[in-house]
This record gives structure tokens, C-alpha cells and sequence, in this order.
């Protein structure tokens, strides 16, 4: 009953000022992190450390929830944690070779506006969401805004950017996936979002640690030479994502989705700011799009 009575209500309302409080502070923290990644160099031995740093720093966390909401997860509940931990896992592989081919300025908005209009397909067709005209319009505008911000079309299959972008696309496809997926597994399956996290970056450490063995040399560099960005990424990266997962408890997907790609124009501006990667006036223009198109999800 308690399952079926969220689902009426997410599908009954749009975007709530609290829910969309909860996506914009996710984003910049998205953001955030991302750069560091980004600056850090990044690679398996990294990211496995920061799987493992994250298990360790929330596990005081998850048990406490679990203790105060009496949770026991079921079977069933594991199952969902898994292919979302195998879903994660394929995100932050294609992210990081993202960014080792491609600029931060590219390869995070391309990734981060194809998900949400696979996304909002999803949900409309799937999960028989039915979001207004005008948040369908809204996040239209902040997929159009985030490609534009990638530069002249014609460069993205230029020498040398191919790949990057390639990655790129397939971490959008992944998004799209664990989004929906993920959707179901706070409203529908009733996990907490905070133990769900944990679980499925409990998840995530184990099906890296294979790959992460054999780049030893990686792993030493990155505690050596990148402890406090292993940290902040430890720190940030489930933050941003509980914070979305919460919002996901009470809100359609089809408006959470876009709304979180507030964080491209964080993005941008580290990019071109701080990465100096340069042509910050066409940048900043479409972030500007992207930033009426999260008005337009909010007002919808």
C-alpha cells in the first residue's frame, strides 16, 4: 500500500520547490566533483580508491539509518542494488575515458544532456509519466543548450575528438539507464535512498576491484600523489546523489532528470575558467539556455 500510495503521488505532481532545492545543490556538488576527477587525471586505481574511501566514510551513516528506520533489506531489494552497483560502475568507466579523451567542457555536458532526454523518453513511454508542455519544453531547451555548449557540430567528429565524445555518448545511455532504474528502487522498492547508495557503492567497489588490481601502479600514484582530490570525490560524488535520490522518493523522474543538468553550467565555467579551456562567451550562452529550461521544469 505504502509503495502504491508514492507512486500515485509522483505521478499526481511535478517539481515541489523542496525537490528542486535538493537537485540544484546536487549539481553543484556534481560539478564539483567532476572537476576534480577531471584535474586529478583520474584512471581505475582512482576511482576504485574513492569506491572504497566511500564505503568506509558512509558506513557509520547507512547503519544508523538503517537502525532508526528499522530497514531490513529483502532479497528482492539486494537484487535491484546490484544492477544498479553494475549500472554505476559502467558510468564511471566510460566518465573517466571520457575524460581522458575529451575536454571537461565537452564530454560532461554531451554525457550529462544525452541521459536526461533518453531519460524523459523512458519515463513517458515506461513508467507512463506525463509531465506538462511546459517542463517538456524546459527540458528540451536544456539538452539543445547543453549540445550547443559542445561548439560547432562538425567539430565533434573532428581529429582527435571522436573518442572522447564517443564516451561520452555511452555514459549518456548509462545515465539514462541507472536514472530510471534507480527511480524504481526509492519510490517503488521503498530502500532508503542513503543505504541504497551505500549498498550499491558497496556494490561498485567489488566489480572494480579485478580491474583495479591490475593497475596497481595507478593506485599508488593516486594515494601518493592525489590523496585529498581521492577524499573529495570519496566525499562528494554519494552526496550529490543521495540528495537526488531523495528528491526521486517524491518526484517524477521526467522533471528531476534534466533539472540536474544545472550542473553543466557549473561545469562550464570550471572548464573554462579554471581548466582554461577556452571560448567562454558561446559557453556561457547556452548554459544560460540550459538555465532557462531548468525555469521552465520548476514553473511546469
Amino acid at each position: 500500500m505504502r509503495a502504491r500510495d508514492i507512486r500515485i503521488r509522483c505521478g499526481s505532481f511535478g517539481m515541489s520547490g523542496f525537490a528542486l532545492g535538493l537537485v540544484l545543490a546536487a549539481a553543484f556538488i556534481h560539478a564539483s566533483w567532476n572537476y576534480v576527477l577531471k584535474k586529478s587525471g583520474g584512471g581505475i586505481g582512482f576511482l576504485w580508491l574513492s569506491t572504497v574511501l566511500t564505503t568506509l566514510i558512509y558506513a557509520p551513516l547507512a547503519v544508523a539509518v538503517a537502525l532508526l528506520q528499522e530497514f531490513t533489506p529483502t532479497l528482492a531489494q539486494l537484487g535491484i542494488v546490484a544492477v544498479s552497483g553494475l549500472l554505476h560502475a559502467a558510468y564511471f568507466l566510460l566518465l573517466d575515458r571520457g575524460y581522458r579523451f575529451g575536454d571537461l567542457s565537452v564530454v560532461y555536458p554531451l554525457a550529462r544532456a544525452t541521459g536526461p532526454m533518453i531519460t524523459v523518453l523512458i519515463a513517458i513511454a515506461v513508467l507512463g509519466e506525463q509531465p506538462s508542455a511546459l517542463a517538456v519544453g524546459g527540458a528540451l531547451l536544456i539538452g539543445a543548450g547543453a549540445f550547443f555548449l559542445t561548439g560547432n557540430p562538425a567539430k565533434l567528429v573532428a581529429a582527435g575528438a571522436g573518442r572522447g565524445v564517443g564516451f561520452a555518448l555511452l555514459t549518456g545511455g548509462v545515465i539514462a539507464a541507472y536514472s530510471v532504474w534507480d527511480k524504481q528502487a526509492v519510490a517503488v522498492a521503498l530502500i532508503p535512498p542513503l543505504i541504497f547508495d551505500w549498498l550499491a557503492n558497496l556494490c561498485r567497489t567489488f566489480i572494480l576491484c579485478p580491474l583495479a588490481l591490475r593497475k596497481r601502479d595507478n593506485m599508488r600514484v593516486a594515494w601518493r600523489e592525489h590523496r585529498q582530490a581521492l577524499v573529495a570525490v570519496a566525499l562528494l560524488s554519494p552526496l550529490s546523489y543521495i540528495l537526488v535520490l531523495t528528491a526521486l522518493v517524491f518526484t517524477p523522474v521526467s522533471y528531476i532528470a534534466p533539472a540536474r543538468e544545472v550542473s553543466i553550467l557549473v561545469a562550464a565555467l570550471m572548464g573554462t575558467q579554471l581548466l582554461d579551456e577556452g571560448d567562454t562567451a558561446r559557453r556561457l550562452t547556452a548554459a544560460a539556455a540550459m538555465m532557462l529550461g531548468v525555469v521552465a521544469l520548476a514553473l511546469g
